[in-house]
């Protein structure tokens, strides 16, 4: 997919999406019927290309077809960046899936090379490391976008990475799609929910709204995700129901909920954050398992709560506080609300990775 520009000479920047872009994409965002995506924002603000997995085979014909069967389409898409890297200034990959195989892929093109720059979601897998160690591929990638503390001083640390080459940013949301909605009736039964499969305790949830005076909905499904649910045999209380929904019905769920929890394994990344910013944009009193890599975006006491790893009495008596006190809950998802509009809508995202684009492209020269 190419962006359109009036001025193509700032045509120097190509943003990798590790997936299909959808034909009715803009239709469906024009429409509400999704929220506004982070590629599609960065290619309008950056003036860029996007490069998707069947972008990337249209390009790469029948060596990426080869180079599929042996690495996979995530593969392709970092050949194809490595094929064009005499067109642009600036390469932006969206996750190490494709930005360890791209900077490995540099070692062979000598000292001249674009700049670029590295999404990262998780680089402290062992699989991650070692190649990237290995290989010095620190030399390759001229900065690390990660949305977690923890990846950023595992990157600086662990890795070697100098910290002026390290930014930590938040994760994103669309705040317009996802904004506070009219309260259910007051006489309602109170929602408890939560959603994603991510890293999920969804044992620990259970046993924490045991015999709690709500009704509670888990929207178990992610489209990101392949692991699976831990709720699948899991024997239920009769007031915990679980669903898959679309995004307008999850909205919606967050919209009659009280409270939004989000249950974690411990980990070291930002498991849950889309969940997080989702409910808290629309004004919800979040619950949240403080794990190693979550630590980011709840302030405990202000704009939610934190519990320990697996501490179902702890989960227990934070739920029981903020249904006990509406005016506490809707205090503390203002305030969420407030933050995520200030930090982490979509908007200011792009803006800031904007910024470290065209830093780039400066020093590119």
């Amino acid at each position: 997919m190419t962006t359109s520009s009036a001025d193509d000479s700032l045509r120097r920047v190509l943003l990798t999406v590790s997936g299909t872009i959808p034909a009715d994409l803009q239709q469906a965002v024009a429409s509400g019927r999704r929220p506004r995506v982070d590629y599609v924002q960065m290619a309008e603000a950056f003036h860029a290309d996007l490069v998707d997995h069947e972008e990337a085979a249209r390009r790469t014909g029948r060596t990426g077809r080869i180079i599929q069967r042996v690495a996979g389409r995530n593969g392709v898409l970092a050949w194809c960046c490595f094929r064009s890297r005499h067109d642009y200034d600036v390469v932006m990959t969206d996750g190490e899936q494709v930005g360890i195989p791209f900077a490995a892929l540099l070692m062979l093109s000598g000292r001249r090379r674009p700049r670029h720059l590295m999404i990262v979601h998780i680089l402290s897998v062992r699989k991650k490391v070692l190649p990237f160690r290995l290989l010095q591929l620190r030399r390759r990638v001229d900065e690390l976008i990660v949305y977690a503390s923890a990846q950023r001083d595992f990157a600086i640390h662990t890795l070697g990475v100098a910290s002026h080459r390290v930014t930590l940013v938040p994760f994103m949301v669309d705040t317009e799609f996802f904004s506070p909605q009219p309260p259910p009736s007051s006489d309602a039964r109170p929602l408890v929910c939560s959603a994603g499969l991510e890293f999920r305790d969804y044992g620990t949830m259970v046993e924490a709204v045991r015999n709690l005076d709500a009704r509670v909905v888990l929207a178990a499904a992610s489209p990101w995700s392949k692991r699976r649910s831990e709720l699948d045999g899991m024997e239920l209380p009769s007031h915990v129901e679980v669903v898959r929904l679309d995004l307008h019905q999850l909205r919606q769920l967050y919209a009659d909920a009280s409270v939004v929890v989000m249950p974690l394994h411990e980990s070291d990344f930002q498991a849950g954050v889309t969940t997080l910013l989702e409910a808290m944009a629309m004004g919800k009193a979040i619950v949240c398992t403080r794990t190693t890599g979550q630590t980011d975006v709840v302030t405990d006491g202000v704009t939610g709560r934190y519990v320990p790893v697996g501490d179902a009495p702890a989960m227990r008596a934070a739920l029981s506080e903020l249904l006990d006190d509406p005016a506490r809950a809707q205090a503390l998802g203002a305030a969420a609300r407030q933050w995520v509009v200030e930090h982490a809508d979509i908007e200011v995202y792009v803006e800031l990775l904007r910024r470290r684009v065209e830093h780039h492209r400066t020093v590119r020269g």
